[in-house]
């Protein structure tokens, strides 16, 4: 009873202008909580956690967050799990949308807030680093009895920002500690952590964004330049910038005298108001000369070293019958046959508002498929629903009606758009009936309603190989089907690595020792095997070539399928070669006549 008083004491203290040994940022913070966000810090509050519903809101909202910061978040949790540390990545609204902790700790974890779904907003939570960080787009510590609500003091929080490429301020990387050390340095190495896996997470997300412009890698160190830069801008072909990361945003506005706040400003901008560069210049600056040699000057006389990244061009030239296709079904797949007809036929199909069924293994692709038929198709929202947390909620899905009100269900949230159900056999029994109506007619019956409802929207379900679970004459009324082939049976998995070892915006290849493993490899997992492997490739290969040895040993230790895998690699070798015979024997380390004799005995032509 004693500490809260002492905390609230202090706390009004701060109110009347007296000095405090607390870091400004959380004095800062306290005089928010107290004249903006309206907050007694006398009045112990709960932590508030969002209802299912409201939860998944926001995580679909983040779908694409998640996703590229997953292998970031997974990696630092690695490394600070055994110190009891929980992982939190919110968005800018301050809603926990993931999450990484101890399982044995779960009882102690949510009620203290630190769990999936809890808003940790300044206004809702009083001080704390997550919402302190929203509200400042600073890094920063709040540490025990720097927490404004004395609920929260026996906790330690880290968080850092994450920025999208236009330099706006979309999530919070955060960990945070039940019970930690008393001294705040404590937590020193743990800023510093957050703030380098934000760093990559940013990074990652700019390479994505960026495979068809010049990026331009900035550091203050050549040894880290070309493994772990600090900064990186995007380029379009005139030299102005199209994107950045914050560190990035932080050495433009500062060599223009500019408030990094307001990121937006510095893009469209040409390069040489930053940097004495000129896009000339910039073929100089690729790792053809050593990374000592490659420095620069911004235009406030600070040193850097710099790593120009060409834009990328796909090894594998597109087939010219594939030239009617989207840009997202056409990136879908490289030369193989089956997956090209199948993307034909999900273009033909993108048109017009009939239902759809994606069929597949795990890890095939059918999420990502769903997506690209979505944005081939045009407009309206894309509603993705995880039919695993629906179950038998009826009117999570359907929505209700009621004498005096009408609560909205996802059907509705898809209206003019499409609705994608993903996993369908996983909807419960009830739901599956309900759904029948939907399929069939284009209409739905809310729960509790008598008049059913038109439903103006595209109907995309996916589900698994075997579904026995879902109901045969739903499964009639979905439509046309299509049946992802799994990564194992494509003749392009390998260019599919290499395209997935480019998303992760490495700047690595495979060796051809390297290829012939993965052309050997069954691909239980798929797609999303094949995701995880480069994402840990990225981390853990400095390159610029991924040998036999950097592989797991879930990889190397298979049996291979060799005439199998000798073709694919072959193969690979003369398209990106254009089918020089002397560049592919270069690259196999084998003499011209080698690489004639393995085209003769596979049966292969040029």
């Amino acid at each position: 009873m004693d500490l809260h008083l002492n905390h609230v004491r202090e706390i009004e203290a701060v109110a009347e202008g007296r000095s405090s040994a607390r870091d400004a940022a959380v004095v800062e913070s306290w005089m928010r909580c107290l004249t903006k966000h309206r907050l007694n810090p006398a009045a112990r509050s709960e932590a508030y956690i969002l209802p299912e519903a409201a939860l998944r809101e926001h995580r679909q909202r983040s779908e694409d967050l998640i996703a590229i910061a997953r292998s970031g978040i997974e990696n630092l949790y690695a490394l600070v799990a055994g110190q009891n540390y929980v992982l939190l990545l919110a968005d800018r609204a301050g809603v926990t949308v993931e999450y990484l902790g101890d399982e044995a700790q779960k009882q102690a974890l949510r009620q203290s807030g630190l769990w999936l779904g809890a808003e940790w907003s300044e206004g809702r939570a009083g001080t704390c680093a997550l919402g302190a960080c929203i509200e400042t787009g600073e890094a920063l510590v709040i540490h025990q009895t720097d927490h404004f609500d004395s609920t929260h003091t026996s906790l330690s929080c880290t968080a850092a920002p994450i920025y999208d490429t236009a330099g706006r301020l979309t999530a919070v990387l955060d960990i945070s500690l039940l019970c930690s050390p008393r001294a705040k340095a404590s937590q020193s190495l743990a800023l510093n952590l957050v703030q380098a896996s934000a760093r990559r997470i940013e990074m990652a997300n700019l390479m994505a964004e960026n495979r068809r412009e010049w990026v331009l890698r900035l550091s203050r160190s050549p040894e880290f330049l070309d493994v772990d830069p600090e900064a990186a801008l995007s380029l379009d072909g005139s030299g102005r910038v199209l994107g950045m990361t914050h560190g990035a945003a932080r050495i433009l506005a500062r060599a223009t005298g500019c408030d990094w706040r307001r990121a937006g400003d510095l893009i469209g901008r040409p390069l040489p108001d930053f940097l004495n560069l000129t896009t000339d210049r910039l073929e100089a600056l690729t790792r053809q000369r050593p990374a000592a040699e490659r420095f620069i000057e911004t235009r406030d006389g600070h040193r850097l070293f710099a790593h120009a990244i060409e834009p990328r061009r796909l090894p594998v030239r597109m087939p010219a019958a594939r030239g009617q296709l989207s840009p997202a079904l056409r990136g879908l797949a490289g030369d193989d046959d089956p997956m090209t007809a199948l993307l034909r036929t999900a273009a033909a199909l993108a048109v017009r508002p009939l239902p759809i069924s994606i069929e597949g293994e795990t890890g095939a692709g059918k999420l990502t498929l769903a997506r690209a038929i979505h944005d081939a198709g045009g407009a309206g929202p894309l509603v993705v629903v995880h039919c695993a947390e629906v179950g038998d909620d009826e009117a999570l899905l359907f929505g209700r009606a009621a004498a005096r009100r009408a609560d909205q269900g996802l059907i509705a949230a898809a209206e003019g758009g499409t609705l994608v159900l993903h996993r369908v056999e996983e909807l419960g029994p009830r739901v599956q009936a309900r759904l029948m109506r939907l399929a069939a007619e284009g209409t739905y019956l809310p729960v509790g309603a008598v008049r059913p409802v038109p439903a103006r929207l595209r109907l995309i379900a996916t589900l698994a190989r075997e579904a026995p679970a879902l109901r045969a004459d739903l499964v009639h009324r979905l439509g046309a089907r299509l049946r992802l082939p799994a990564l194992r049976d494509r003749a392009d998995r390998l260019w599919l690595a290499e395209r997935a070892l480019a998303a992760e915006g490495a700047e690595l290849s495979f060796s051809a020792e390297a290829l012939a493993v993965l052309a050997a490899h069954g691909w239980p997992g798929n797609l999303r095997e094949l995701s995880h492997l480069a994402a840990t490739l990225r981390a853990t290969v400095e390159g610029p070539v991924v040998r036999v040895e950097d592989l797991p040993p879930s990889l190397t230790g298979a049996p291979p399928r060799r005439a199998e895998a000798a073709g694919a690699v072959l193969a690979q070798l003369l398209r990106q070669t254009g089918g020089n015979i002397s560049e592919t024997a270069r690259r196999m380390g084998v003499n011209r006549s080698t690489v004639h004799r393995q085209i003769r005995r596979l049966g292969m032509t040029r």
